[in-house]
């Protein structure tokens, strides 16, 4: 090996790990609270501040193009300021306990604005230290392919840092994106969807099973990791909403009646995952206006992915999104990888990955499955109950012929016999499942609701005169009623149903 040659770190690298890292502009929040939230924990353990007082402060100006996330931890002394902002993925942070460990996420920001700006003073300093990166100049001096900067002086041509006044007393730090490009990032509404699934909040007071799921993770000691984010002063907090909407109308179209939890843990006896996740009425397949939807993948309490990432472990990948819920990677060697949308491979994320797909293939699969029973069972004894109403409003109007009324006694007659069967489903379901079981809480829903025993008495009437649409008719003798009934039967054999019924109501109308 010649030991006098120097490598060189190229330009590229810079794009690399900043402007080319992610695909969803959207990350840089997230990288930017993860990392305000680490600053957060710090200043906690130091006692600068309680928990309690750590705040992160989000402020989207669509009309300035200028975003700024701030917090009030510990900030950054002078004498180091350089070294951490300035150099990139070279972390202080700690592997598998700091929510961000890699020193890169920080300079996402890079690629969607002209200028992004680093804020910061350090309690017991009086001075603000400034460090300012020319997005624009970066991307210039990287698009010009004849040029052959490395890495290092690229960064010291697109850097400068200024220090101002400041009070001994405050303690913060403070990002500024100026300039910023992307629509996306400066819609206000858009982004707090998205951190509402993201970030480390807590469960808004109106999801009415945040008790339960605080409670249940207590006696598991599982700590949320909760943080005070606001958005343009308003506090965010976590999407989960107790209603599911069909549409984009404000109008429920089902609800959750309960949370189910679920753990499992490592050959080396330590916990390796812990979850929970809705039961609906209807346990169907949520539409995408209810952005919570689907099994999300979390660590320290922070989104990894997005709610497609666990997809590939369903047996059935549309039960994927029949419910919402949160599964938190508790073990330390789950490492969230540089992209922050899945592990890092290793053995324990192996068997994280046989366990959780294990649950979804049993206990996710068979609930689906035996819900979609009662569900159908459900709807044809409803369905019994309607066409029983059906049946007497037809038998009370008349019958348009003799054929039309041994239609109809036939269908009734089917309609029983399915809701029988039905009958008999769900009382089988009830025998084979405990009262603990999830599928309970569907199948005593239901049972509330539909009341399968009142079937017992829904009987097939013996019309051995039935009425005629024909009888009320009274202009008519009985032969020329007769023929019409003739004529009745074959409108409604040859036309459509609301159509032949038009033209029979017609012609009611004028022999009336």
């Amino acid at each position: 090996m010649d030991k006098q040659f120097i490598p060189v770190i190229g330009k590229d690298v810079i794009e690399s790990l900043t402007i080319g890292m992610y695909e969803d502009s959207r990350f840089i929040f997230r990288e930017y609270i993860q990392n305000a939230a680490d600053q957060i924990d710090k200043a906690t353990r130091e006692g600068l501040i309680t928990h309690e007082q750590g705040e992160i402060h989000i402020n989207i100006d669509p009309d300035k193009l200028t975003i700024t996330i701030e917090d009030n931890a510990t900030g950054i002394a002078q004498n180091e300021v350089l070294p951490v902002l300035q150099n990139i993925a070279q972390s202080t942070k700690r592997r598998g306990v700091d929510k961000g460990f890699r020193g890169i996420g920080r300079l996402g920001g890079l690629a969607y604005c002209e200028k992004l700006v680093f804020e910061t003073s350090f309690k017991g300093e009086d001075v603000k230290s400034i460090l300012i990166w020319d997005a624009s100049l970066l991307k210039s001096i990287i698009n010009n392919r004849t040029s052959k900067e490395d890495a290092v002086s690229v960064v010291q041509q697109v850097t400068k840092l200024e220090l101002h006044k400041e009070e001994v007393e405050k303690h913060y730090f403070k990002v500024t994106m100026q300039g910023v490009s992307n629509d996306e990032l400066l819609d206000k509404k858009e982004i707090e969807e998205y951190l509402s699934m993201v970030a480390p909040l807590p469960f808004a007071t109106k999801f009415i099973f945040k008790s339960k799921i605080y409670a249940e993770a207590q006696s598991d000691n599982i700590n949320f990791d909760e943080y005070k984010i606001y958005l343009n002063t308003e506090q965010l907090f976590k999407g989960y909403s107790t209603y599911i909407k069909k549409d984009e109308t404000k109008a429920s179209y089902d609800q959750v009646i309960d949370v189910v939890f679920f753990k499992e843990h490592a050959s080396d006896g330590q916990l390796l995952f812990w979850g929970w996740h809705s039961i609906s009425e209807r346990n169907q397949s949520l539409n995408q206006v209810n952005f919570m939807r689907g099994f999300r993948l979390r660590k320290s309490n922070i989104q990894i992915g997005d709610e497609f990432t666990l997809l590939k472990l369903h047996r059935d990948r549309r039960f994927q999104f029949y419910f919402f819920g949160e599964i938190y990677g508790v073990h330390p060697d789950l490492i969230p990888n540089s992209r922050r949308d899945y592990f890092v491979e290793n053995a324990i994320c192996a068997e994280f990955e046989q366990k959780l797909r294990s649950y979804f293939h049993t206990e996710v699969y068979r609930l689906c499955h035996t819900a979609s029973e009662i569900n159908s069972s459900f709807r044809k004894i409803e369905e019994l109950k309607d066409f029983e109403q059906e049946f007497y409003q037809k038998r009370e109007h008349g019958f348009t012929d003799k054929q039309e009324h041994e239609e109809y006694l036939a269908k009734f007659e089917r309609k029983k016999e399915d809701a029988i069967r039905a009958k008999n489903k769900i009382e089988k379901i009830k025998k084979e499942y405990k009262e603990s079981m999830p599928v309970n809480r569907i199948l005593n829903r239901v049972v509330e609701k539909v009341k399968p025993g009142n079937i017992d008495s829904i009987a097939v009437p013996e019309d051995k005169k039935p009425k005629f649409r024909t009888d009320k008719l009274s202009g008519l003798n009985k032969e020329e009623r007769k023929f019409l009934g003739k004529i009745f039967a074959i409108i409604r054999k040859v036309l459509d149903a609301n159509i032949a019924e038009n033209v029979i109501q017609k012609i009611e109308e004028e022999l009336k």
